[in-house]
């Protein structure tokens, strides 16, 4: 089976790019299913409802989210009737949505999670401790698990590929924006990347004007963030999976 997932969709405009090309990705790579994070896609502060369906509709199986999850509330009821969007795991059980789904694809059952970071992050429940639960209470329910780690430390990240190799068949991270150059399988069979990077405009800081991003950090003043224009590219991660195994064989940057 072959996975890919792909980093932080940051814009509107980054929308229409995944409309106008992830298909013929997937088709040209013989993807299996995709899993993308969308917290950055309205205003980088949140994901909208039509714009949630058109990701659905336009080659992405699964979207995660993270600490922008709640910047549009129009996504709230949503949450909690699509198996095919998640909020972080670590959030109380009163939050709308859930933070872990199990999908069919190719005949098989994923499980895909979602977590929170908590260094330099939102203080919630530990995220070793909310997916070591997810995986007690569906174990026997799924062949292959995903997961996505949005998080700030680096350390944090790494951590939880250690702590869930062999478990999780591919753990990933997002929320930095900047793809790592450290695509690897670890020793228990599980395939890792620090982040994906992100899908989004170039030319930006991180998918933001950067004009914007300059101004603050030499004024020290206020000022609203917008997304950044120019060309787009969508930055992930293919993880070639033997699912009867559980375990990744292989795992590969992108760019498209």
């Amino acid at each position: 089976m072959r996975i890919l997932a792909l980093g932080d969709i940051v814009g509107l405009e980054t929308v229409e790019f995944l409309r106008n090309n992830l298909w013929n990705f997937r088709k040209d790579n013989k993807i299996d299913f995709v899993i993308a994070n969308g917290e950055n896609v309205n205003d980088i502060f949140g994901l909208g409802l039509d714009e949630a369906k058109i990701l659905l509709d336009c080659g992405i199986d699964v979207i995660t989210t993270g600490n922008h999850v709640w910047g549009r509330r129009d996504i709230y009821d949503f949450l909690d009737s699509t198996e095919n969007v998640i909020r972080p795991v670590n959030y109380p059980s009163g939050a709308p949505g859930s933070g872990y789904t199990i999908v069919n694809a190719d005949g098989f059952k994923i499980l895909c999670i979602n977590v929170l970071g908590t260094v330099f992050m939102d203080s919630l429940t530990s995220p070793f401790d909310a997916v070591d639960t997810v995986l007690v209470r569906e174990k026997g329910n799924y062949d292959i698990a995903l997961l996505d780690v949005h998080a700030e430390a680096t350390s944090e990240k790494l951590a939880m590929g250690y702590h869930f190799d062999g478990r999780i068949t591919a753990v990933f991270g997002t929320h930095t924006h900047v793809q790592t150059a450290d695509e690897r399988v670890l020793p228990a069979g599980s395939g890792y990347i620090t982040d994906l990077g992100m899908t989004g405009p170039k030319d930006g800081i991180l998918g933001v004007d950067k004009d914007t991003v300059l101004y603050r950090f030499l004024t020290k003043m206020p000022k609203r963030y917008t997304v950044a224009q120019g060309n787009i590219e969508a930055q992930g991660a293919i993880f070639d999976i033997e699912p009867f195994a559980k375990k990744t064989l292989s795992v590969k940057r992108v760019k498209f």
